[in-house]
Parts: structure tokens; C-alpha cells; sequence
């Protein structure tokens, strides 16, 4: 996925709006974080511990959890992976921010 397909994604999804810079565009919802991106080919995203978890374990070349995400409710998502499986992520982010 491009950074502008993800933009397009993010807020087709009720009620996530787009903020953060221009350079490191982020989408919530209500202000809560759903997503950002931190560089051109990588976004952090929500995620539960467990769900997290099982993304990596199927998807190891889109997902990942850096030392500095251990201990937060968030994964590492590259551009370059599977689009499918973003899409899933940023969609199952937007559900947990909307609870």
C-alpha cells in the first residue's frame, strides 16, 4: 500500500478523520489513535496484545513489534506487506477505538 491508499482507506471508515502533520499524517477516531505513519513505508496501528500477536505470527513480513511497542497496545505495519492484511489491521484498529 501507498501512504495515500492507506489515507483513502482510513477515512472511508465512519467517523476516522485524518490529523497529524503532513509528513506524519495519523487518523482517529474521537481522538483516539487508529493509525499513523511514521515513515513512508511504515505505519503504527492499534492493535489488542493478543490480535497483535496473531498478525505477526501470520503475516511476519508486514507485522512486527519493535522493543518500543512491547508494552503498548501497537503494532509495526510496512507498506510493502500484505495489503489485505493492512486493510484488516487499520479496520480492526478503527473497531477498537469505537468501543
Amino acid at each position: 500500500m501507498t501512504p495515500e491508499e492507506v489515507d483513502a482507506f482510513a477515512r472511508s471508515l465512519p467517523g476516522c478523520k485524518r490529523k497529524g502533520t503532513v509528513e506524519h499524517p495519523a487518523w482517529y477516531v474521537d481522538d483516539r489513535l487508529v493509525a499513523r505513519l511514521v515513515d513512508p513505508g511504515e505505519l503504527v496501528v492499534r492493535a489488542g496484545f493478543e490480535e497483535r500477536e496473531r498478525m505477526v505470527a501470520e503475516h511476519p513480513e508486514t507485522f512486527g513489534v519493535p522493543p518500543r511497542y512491547e508494552r503498548h497496545l501497537k503494532v509495526q505495519a510496512l507498506l510493502s506487506g500484505d495489503a489485505a492484511a493492512l486493510r484488516a489491521a487499520i479496520r480492526g484498529a478503527w473497531e477498537l477505538q469505537r468501543r
